[in-house]
């Protein structure tokens, strides 16, 4: 028997394979369905294997919260292209090995990579998936967390993806929720590397802080030819560094300062607090870049995330933050233009 048109349609529907590795499976087999399936498993089980050298930097990124809030795990799967990542096949995979890690407390890819899923060691799983999709695919990222409260955000692209944990008052627990998913949109946009100021590695710190005075140095000369305002070049660029001692010593010279315009001392109380913000803010802003607690807030660029947890709880304190960026760290290889593949193939030849 022949491969008809229904055939076809069903196969296609069992398997997601191409019409016309359909039409040959079908034909193959005298028209056998269950044969065909096999033969195109089989078949695409081959396939999969030699693209799974092929460089995976797209995908999606999808995240998993159980419905009391108090775990979390986030996945990157990654594909070939855009194109297959938008596939709905692709996406029903994202979710599924998402919902597996969940349930079987599965919490990095490692880990992930050495499951048994639907029956299946992870390995095997995949290949059939590959076959299936016709591009390589790779579990490449995968953590957890767990608190009193947990929350997650993943950008409607499915590019970037947060997920947080905290601590709080159990009678807040509701709004610290909502506070964190707003709070993963933030870091989901912002790119906070660390919660906190204090978890920046000094080496780091100090190594910004060259940086950061050479950049601006830099801008000033263009500004003197500009004929414009300088910028003040910091002391510092971040909280850690500003000691008791820095404080008092940026406090002594504004005390100098006022002291030198004639300023009457009964007012300096007035001003001086002023000056010492402004003297935090400008030499921290390292901190700004980088600690999440330290941004500007998205959701009203008037306060630090610090300060909008503060006004919903006092209680509320981030313990775990993490942030996947799609694709971020692999190595892509350049794509040759039409004129260098024709070379390539020609020397290929030769």
């Amino acid at each position: 028997m022949a491969a008809t048109p229904q055939l076809i349609k069903e196969l296609r529907e069992l398997t997601g394979a191409g019409m016309m590795d359909c039409k040959n499976a079908l034909n193959e087999t005298g028209g056998d369905l269950e044969k065909a399936v096999q033969a195109l498993r089989e078949a695409g089980l081959g396939k999969a294997a030699k693209k799974a050298g092929n460089v995976a930097a797209e995908g999606l990124i999808a995240i998993e919260v159980n419905s009391d809030k108090t775990k979390a795990v986030i996945l990157e799967l990654n594909s070939q292209t855009d194109f297959v990542a938008k596939n709905e096949n692709f996406i029903n995979i994202t979710k599924e090995i998402t919902a597996h890690a969940f349930s079987n407390n599965i919490n990095d890819a490692l880990t992930l990579n050495s499951s048994t899923i639907n029956g299946k060691d992870f390995p095997t799983y995949l290949a059939e998936k590959i076959a299936t999709i016709g591009e390589n695919l790779v579990a490449r990222k995968l953590q957890s967390v767990e608190g009193q409260v947990v929350n997650g955000y993943v950008h409607v692209n499915g590019r970037t993806g947060v997920i947080l944990a905290a601590s709080c008052d159990a009678g807040v627990k509701d709004k610290a929720s909502a506070l964190l998913r707003n709070i993963a949109m933030h870091a989901s946009a912002m790119k906070p590397t660390v919660i906190s100021y204090k978890d920046l590695d000094p080496a780091f710190v100090e190594s910004e802080n060259r940086a950061i005075r050479a950049e601006i140095e830099a801008e000033n000369e263009e500004l003197v030819r500009l004929k414009k305002p300088l910028k003040k070049i910091p002391d510092f660029v971040s909280k850690s560094q500003l000691t008791d001692a820095a404080i008092a010593t940026a406090k002594a010279a504004f005390e100098a300062e006022l002291k030198e315009q004639g300023k009457p001392e009964k007012i300096w109380a007035n001003i001086i607090p002023g000056k010492i913000e402004r003297y935090i803010t400008d030499n921290t802003q390292l901190d700004g870049r980088f600690a999440l607690l330290s941004q500007a807030y998205v959701m009203n660029d008037k306060i630090t995330v610090e300060q909008a947890i503060a006004e919903v709880d006092a209680s509320i304190k981030i313990t775990e933050y993490i942030r996947f960026e799609l694709g971020e760290g692999i190595e892509k290889k350049a794509e040759l233009s039409f004129a260098e593949e024709v070379a390539a193939a020609q020397a290929a030849a030769k």
